[in-house]
């Protein structure tokens, strides 16, 4: 089991990226079931519609036994895991398929944003956490930095067949980052496959909004700013994906200097407030959301103009840039 982090509160109560979904007022709330449980270290939230009451229930627990399968795979916190396996030993034969298919896709994604994306930043991650000093400075020793920054490169990750395996004793990977929203495409699928095509999958902020909420009504789904005071949008989605990354989820030090989102090239983390973006796939919306807050909001928002299909919003300071299409869905 994953431990709770600060993320997975907010993201519940709809203030850490993307919101449930919205009620729409004189629809019938009688006709969404809906079911939440703890896990992937989050609250999973998952609201079904136009379905039996007995449908709805069958279905969910197949959707949250497939969620719970693909946890222990997955989870770095279990040591148990595959993921905890190779990041101990260095190496995993014969990987599960997911693990293998969720590594691969990471590889494509660094490739596609230059290496902002890099899950091979756990041991950063791991040195922050260890000095992580909530109330004061997170003061980290200068060689310390450089030795754990010589661990990552997305390069030294190494994928043959089903066999992972990395190019240095000391690598480690986090899949924070891609793997929720994976999971939640899974979700997604285990309950279309159940005959209920009407869904929303909330996995802490990483959100699938399949089908529609009503006859005719799309799923609404709010994003709030990183302050929590206002909306970044309430975006009407019907077989879309959203997710957000934000500096404000988890974080080392009073300041929020050093938090989960880490530059693969320096070690340290970017200023910025939070990204949302919009795709096909949560497990894209979730890459390309980790991606984006590193790198720059110009080279960002170029990046995603040239994905058709996909949106962004993007929270720096007091200012908010998006792609057209954004406000198009609000």
């Amino acid at each position: 089991m994953m431990t709770m982090t600060r993320r997975a509160f907010l993201g519940m109560a709809g203030v850490a990226g993307a919101g449930l979904w919205l009620g729409v007022p004189g629809l019938a709330e009688a006709a969404v079931s809906r079911e939440t449980k703890v896990m992937l270290g989050t609250f999973v939230d998952v609201s079904v519609a136009g379905v039996s009451s007995m449908q709805a229930a069958d279905a969910l627990g197949l959707a949250f036994a497939e969620a719970s399968r693909l946890e222990r795979v997955f989870s770095r916190y279990d040591g148990g895991t595959p993921v905890s396996e190779l990041n101990r030993a260095g190496r995993l034969r014969s990987a599960p398929a997911e693990l293998v298919r969720v590594v691969n896709r990471s590889l494509f994604y660094a490739a596609l944003t230059g290496g902002s994306f890099d899950v091979t930043v756990q041991p950063v991650v791991d040195l922050f956490r260890s000095h992580r000093n909530p109330s004061g400075e997170l003061a980290l020793d200068e060689a310390d930095l450089r030795a754990a920054r010589a661990l990552v490169g997305i390069r030294g990750l190494h994928v043959s067949g089903a066999d992972l395996s990395f190019a240095r004793s000391g690598m480690g990977i986090t899949l924070d980052g891609i793997a929720k929203g994976y999971i939640a495409d899974r979700v997604s699928a285990v309950l279309t496959s159940a005959g209920v095509r009407n869904h929303l999958v909330n996995a802490g902020g990483d959100i699938m909004a399949a089908g529609h909420k009503s006859p005719g009504v799309p799923w609404r789904v709010a994003v709030r700013s990183p302050s929590g005071s206002a909306y970044a949008g309430a975006l009407a989605l019907s077989g879309k994906a959203i997710a957000t990354s934000g500096s404000y989820e988890i974080y080392y030090d009073a300041s929020r200097r050093h938090h989960h989102l880490i530059n693969p090239a320096s070690g340290s983390s970017p200023a910025v407030g939070s990204v949302s973006v919009v795709a096909g796939t949560v497990m894209e919306a979730d890459a390309l959301a980790t991606a984006l807050s590193i790198l720059p909001p110009s080279d960002a928002l170029r990046l995603v103009r040239g994905l058709p299909g996909r949106e962004c919003c993007i929270i720096t300071g007091d200012r908010m840039l998006a792609t057209p299409g954004w406000t198009a869905q609000a």
